[in-house]
């Protein structure tokens, strides 16, 4: 099938996904196909590595092996300090953030990865806080070979709408949107949300829509008409709702997601989810809407403590990891038993986090994590 079809029909399916969370796992599938691989999943994992939560998934990793991951093997997971370095929707693969003959070594990779045959995973974050980060992940087995530019070229093209349709769906927290209730499950959430027209018409809006053209200076109803005061994005946004009218395809091309902004500077997110194709048709017919628009404050992507330390002393993704454990548990040989690694791999890394630091002892490690701890810290 042509790379264009395929990719407008996981577009198509991701959004049917963002209204009917039964779909995730199916719709998952075809994405870890279309970039190549194993097993797909989209969860969370706290800055600690303490907690993992997985949203959807596929079922391509068998359930001993995820639970070993939460009891035995997640603290020692390599990728735990990756999304400090990841720049949301770039993704990311092992040999990004380790050395392959590095990760080999592992505990995690011998006794968790290893015995599944996986050897690679790539990565994309999907939201990032000061306290965790949303990720969507696709593990490669030896078949699949590493991730090379090609999946990552792949990944780039359906991480957007994998993201967006992961908000939306948040958002909406429905099973399924039926189209006899769907405009009133829609009246009680607290995003604005406009049922709208190819040309901009809208014939459905909710409480909080309501209340966001009553009370903001960046969006308002000319004629009966979603309108941006800023021209520019104006024409983008009627650009993006012209395309909903002929599917999924048109609209993946441009992208579904807007910035607006304020003129005292604040910053608002509008996503734009087609109703012309899939299961989203029928909920789109009955209001003779062809895309529903959301429209939130976008949030502020805080940089965690390691984040900062990292990019403040170049640390690579190594190094702050083992910065971090000595910061943990200790010594060399705790480190080391800790995260799975070789002694001397630890004492390479840790000579060259003295370097880039300018210290000479653990004491001295621990007083400089210290000091970039945010006094408004819990």
């Amino acid at each position: 099938m042509d790379e264009t079809v395929r990719l407008s029909t996981v577009i198509g399916n991701l959004y049917d996904a963002a209204l009917d969370p039964a779909l995730w796992s199916v719709v998952l599938g075809e994405a870890r196909d279309f970039v190549g691989g194993s097993a797909a999943a989209i969860f969370a994992k706290d800055a600690a590595a303490t907690k993992l939560t997985i949203f959807h998934h596929d079922g391509g990793i068998d359930p001993h092996y995820t639970q070993l991951y939460y009891d035995r093997y997640m603290a020692l997971d390599p990728s735990n300090t990756a999304h400090f370095f990841a720049t949301v929707e770039s993704p990311i693969s092992t040999g990004d953030y380790i050395d392959q003959a590095e990760f080999r070594q592992t505990r995690f990779y011998r006794e968790w990865a290893e015995p599944q045959g996986l050897v690679d995973f790539i990565t994309v974050a999907l939201e990032k806080s000061i306290t965790s980060a949303a990720l969507f992940g696709i593990f490669r087995k030896a078949h699949d070979g590493f991730a090379d530019e090609h999946a990552k070229r792949r990944m780039r093209l359906i991480s957007p709408h994998v993201r967006r349709a992961v908000l939306i769906g948040k958002a909406i927290d429905l099973k399924a949107a039926q189209s006899a209730n769907f405009a009133d499950t829609l009246d009680g959430l607290s995003t604005a949300l406009f049922l709208v027209q190819a040309n901009g018409r809208i014939v459905h809006a909710n409480a909080a829509a309501h209340g966001m053209i009553a009370t903001s200076r960046f969006l308002y109803a000319a004629n009966g008409r979603l309108a941006v005061r800023d021209t520019r994005m104006h024409h983008a946004l009627m650009d993006v709702l012209t395309a909903t009218d002929s599917g999924d395809g048109a609209v993946g091309a441009r992208g579904v997601a807007l910035p607006l902004a304020t003129r005292d500077g604040g910053a608002y997110l509008a996503h734009i989810l087609p109703l012309t194709s899939g299961a989203r048709k029928q909920a789109g017919n009955a209001y003779a809407a062809t895309a529903a628009v959301f429209v939130r404050k976008a949030e502020l992507e805080l940089p965690s403590t390691p984040e900062i330390i990292a990019r403040h002393y170049r640390l690579t993704p190594s190094e702050l990891r083992v910065l971090l454990a000595v910061i943990e548990v200790g010594g060399v040989p705790e480190v080391a038993e800790a995260l799975g690694i070789a002694d001397t791999t630890v004492k390479t890394h840790l000579g060259s986090v003295y370097g880039k630091t300018g210290t000479s002892r653990q004491a001295d490690l621990v007083k400089l994590v210290a000091g970039f701890q945010s006094p408004l810290a819990a």
